[in-house]
């Protein structure tokens, strides 16, 4: 399954019902997985001295723009 290694989210079970559907019958569309917009991001560590690639959610992306490379790997334990 494939799931950010920062915020440790996955994919998730969605799907509804038409508006049709609604007004007649129980008649379930259908279940579809939403997959995460996860993304290959090289980030560079100035504490490290060093790159590393991981594949991250555009969340995580996000989260490691605002609070740092450094702090961030480290809570989520891939330092």
């Amino acid at each position: 399954m494939k799931t950010c290694p920062v915020t440790k989210r996955g994919s998730i079970m969605g799907g509804g019902y038409s508006n049709r559907t609604r007004a007649t019958q129980f008649n379930p569309t259908g279940r579809v997985r939403k997959q995460l917009n996860l993304q290959r991001k090289k980030i560079y560590i100035p504490e490290l001295k060093k790159s590393i690639t991981l594949t991250l959610s555009t969340r995580a992306i996000k989260t490691l723009s605002k609070r740092g490379a450094y702090a961030t790997l480290k809570k989520a334990g891939l330092i």
